[in-house]
């Protein structure tokens, strides 16, 4: 797990690396289903592309409002509803980036007090902003080792 401030270090060096790592699978590689149930890698991306979305109105959120209470979203009907399967891989791949790219212009500018917000997500127990931003760079870097992108943490 990393810490707040490394973590949206850790997220900056992901977003410079990783489009040309995702553009090197092919179309046909990310559109197959492993299993029948199963995320293609454009979905999963796409899934990463909404976990984006959502964490960025979550770290906006956090520091201009007192303890927010945001919605959870489903992350299954949120991949469904963009049909991410139909788009072509290199629109996926950018559109990850350039959200990503707005997650970590919001982040840069938290001061250390706004870390220790805190907020409720899904009406879950109060987390702190720091916290979400170290969940939300935990579960990218899950999901870019399930498209088969590794970054190790040191």
């Amino acid at each position: 797990m990393v810490r707040s401030m490394e973590a949206i270090g850790k997220l900056k060096q992901i977003v410079a690396q990783a489009p040309s790592l995702l553009m090197a699978i092919s179309s046909q590689e990310a559109s197959a289903h492993p299993a029948p149930g199963k995320w293609s890698k454009k979905q999963e991306l796409g899934h990463l592309v909404d976990s984006a979305c959502n964490n960025h109105q979550r770290v906006v959120r956090a520091q201009v409002e007192e303890q927010p209470s945001l919605p959870d979203y489903d992350g299954n009907r949120w991949v469904a509803l963009h049909n991410y399967q139909t788009m072509e891989w290199s629109q996926i791949i950018e559109c990850w980036r350039v959200m990503n790219q707005q997650l970590i212009r919001a982040a840069s500018l938290i001061s250390p007090l706004a870390l220790e917000r805190t907020l409720t997500v899904g009406g879950g127990n109060p987390v702190t902003l720091g916290s979400l931003l170290n969940d939300y760079v935990d579960h990218l870097l899950h999901h870019l080792r399930h498209i088969g992108i590794d970054f190790a943490i040191g």
